[in-house]
């Protein structure tokens, strides 16, 4: 029973001018605490988070450090925001945080304490890491979400607009959340059927304020109706990566019970719904949008950029497919971007986010159509060498930005201190000393060891950069700017990103996808061959576990390991991480595998020319 206040009313009534007093004793109740009240932990940090109250002014944080003896109340004054990030903590030393709601007024009030929630900032392993990263980057897409018809905010900021591309990001990171233990099936099942069902029923008509049209989608919604917000375009990339969400999701929502075997039902057809000829104005190549009030943009989809996922999904569709020289043309556009930067020739896009969006669903590791055939590497040996020629950049500093080295780097598209713009290097595009943690959080999967070096970096000596979702979206040291927001196009391939480099978390599901491998074979794809001349090809006839069985041990052999970086990971029969090796040397090595318990296992090595799997299994 919740605790309880006596007012006092004290009335004078004077009917027969002989005073009298009433006394009226009114009983209040203090406002409901927060609920879901949690706590995140890092390196001499605390992210304090709960779900906001109706009718709150405000919360109060208290934080005690003597066991929860005494409270001590840590926040200014009464917060709007629901979540509190508290720097000033000894890593080591134990707190215990309550958070109170504080309602204004004479009949308000501060809610009733709590027994408080333990915490432990502490040094926290690589792995540990990535998950704190990953996990609080993921709680964008789902915290910043509307769960009546799925839509996620493109930004942080109250009042914001969705955006289709957060939707595709966030309903991929739904599954990977339910193996990582963030979220149960449940939620994302509900979540994500939710979503799929509103992209189905939602207008798609000529309308100005419809949702689509043609099976397409418009950039950004209205977070509540779902209808296009202002007046924005119609947006075939951003389509592919909403349908690259919906995709996976159709493939990670195996079950046989009905709200499963709906979400595919749905995902089939929203997929199936998508005139990809009716975009393709100017055949065989995609325009980059559509508005009803003046018809396709004047341009396009050409030049080395993020549209691979588009020319994939357009190519592998089974009811309006682009023809099958729709890559061929695409490619035919790459032009003179074949060029050599700071020790690396490859195809170049100056901002991250091109090399990386594609990457989050397509693994195109050991795989080449004929431009990459003639150049000798994959599009994902191509993405790792741009993303070293941006740290070798970074490290050259050319413009002498404060900050830049080999842990400071990560150019793209973002906010900046004269508002957004797409940014990038090599070559230098729009580079005025602004970082975008995204770079390297998206890149993980590429550059595992430089990416994690630059995001410890970021949340070890620029604490501003830290807020509820992870990391805000960039700053400029130089100039002593943070961006204030959290936006969905970063957050979703910080976390898939990081996650496809540690187990394939997307990739696993995504290319089991019947439309995408007939996409990569009519696209020209083919396993880039092995031979004898080359090194890291002769790793895949020398890396094997023996014995296989095993009993109480075994060992990985691996022989003839190119050039580093290479890392060789563990998963168990369900894909959990079990532990990582980072290699750096090249030459032959074994590594014990003791420990294990009876089952199966897979063993992956992550090399700069792809992904070498062995399954082995431990017997009692």
């Amino acid at each position: 029973m919740r605790p309880y206040r006596l007012l006092s009313l004290r009335l004078y009534l004077d009917p027969s001018r002989m005073p009298f007093l009433l006394l009226l004793a009114l009983v209040t109740f203090p406002p409901d605490p927060p609920a879901d009240v949690g706590v995140r932990v890092g390196e001499g940090r605390v992210l304090v988070r709960w779900t906001p109250v109706g009718g709150a002014t405000g919360y109060r944080v208290y934080r005690s450090d003597d066991g929860g003896a005494t409270f001590t109340q840590i926040t200014p004054a009464a917060i709007r925001p629901t979540f509190w990030i508290d720097s000033l903590v000894t890593s080591g030393t134990t707190y215990f945080y309550d958070v109170r709601t504080f309602v204004s007024g004479p009949a308000g009030g501060e809610s009733a304490p709590g027994a408080g929630l333990e915490a432990t900032p502490r040094a926290l392993t690589d792995s540990e890491f990535l998950d704190l990263v990953s996990q609080t980057a993921f709680d964008f897409l789902w915290y910043e979400a509307n769960p009546a018809n799925g839509l996620v905010k493109d930004r942080s900021t109250p009042g914001s607009a969705a955006s289709i591309a957060s939707v595709g990001f966030a309903l991929t990171a739904y599954g990977v959340a339910v193996e990582k233990g963030w979220i149960t099936r449940e939620q994302a099942r509900a979540r994500t059927l939710a979503t799929v069902e509103f992209f189905w029923n939602a207008e798609q008509s000529t309308a100005p304020d419809a949702t689509g049209y043609k099976g397409f989608f418009y950039h950004f919604l209205d977070m509540q109706t779902g209808k296009r917000r202002g007046t924005n375009e119609l947006s075939t990339i951003d389509t592919a990566l909403l349908l690259g969400g919906i995709l996976y999701a159709r493939e990670f929502f195996s079950g046989t019970d009905n709200d499963e075997t709906r979400i595919r039902a749905l995902a089939d057809s929203i997929y199936r719904r998508v005139d990809w000829n009716w975009a393709s104005p100017r055949p065989p190549r995609v325009a980059l949008g559509w508005k009803p009030e003046s018809g396709f943009l004047p341009f396009d989809w050409g030049g080395y950029n993020e549209a691979m996922i588009l020319y994939l999904l357009g190519l592998g569709s089974p009811t309006h497919p682009l023809p099958s020289n729709a890559w061929s043309a695409w490619t035919s556009t790459y032009g003179s971007d074949w060029t050599t930067y700071y020790g690396y020739t490859f195809l170049t896009f100056p901002p991250l986010f091109g090399h990386q969006y594609s990457h989050v669903w397509v693994d195109f590791r050991g795989i080449q159509d004929a431009y990459m055939r003639s150049k000798g590497i994959d599009y994902f040996e191509n993405s790792r060498r741009a993303t070293l020629a941006q740290r070798n950049y970074t490290i050259a500093n050319p413009l002498k930005f404060v900050g830049y080295g080999p842990d400071g780097w990560g150019i793209t598209a973002s906010d900046y201190p004269g508002g957004y713009t797409a940014r990038g290097a090599p070559p230098v595009q729009n580079d005025e000393g602004t970082l975008v943690p995204t770079g390297p959080g998206g890149s993980y999967a590429f550059t595992p060891t430089e990416s994690l070096a630059a995001l410890r970096n970021f949340y070890a000596n620029y604490p501003k950069l830290w807020g509820q979702y992870g990391f805000k979206d960039a700053f400029n040291p130089t100039k002593g700017w943070y961006a204030t927001d959290h936006l969905g196009i970063d957050q979703g391939p910080i976390t898939l990103m990081i996650e496809n480099g540690r187990s394939e978390a997307v990739w696993r599901y995504f290319m089991q996808a019947p439309e995408i491998q007939t996409a990569l074979t009519r696209a020209g794809f083919q396993k880039t061959p092995v031979s004898a001349e080359n090194p890291a090809d002769l790793a895949t006839r020398s890396f094997e576990v023996w014995p296989n069985p095993a009993g109480a041990s075994a060992t990985a052999h691996i022989g003839q390991l190119p050039t580093g970086p290479a890392r060789l990971m563990l998963y168990d029969v369900l894909g959990r991480q079990l532990w990582t090796a980072e290699v750096t040397a090249a030459g032959a090595f074994a590594l014990p595998l003791d420990g294990l318990g009876a089952g199966a296992y897979v063993l992956r090595l992550y090399t700069t020319r792809g992904v070498l799997s062995r399954t082995f299994f431990r017997v009692p």
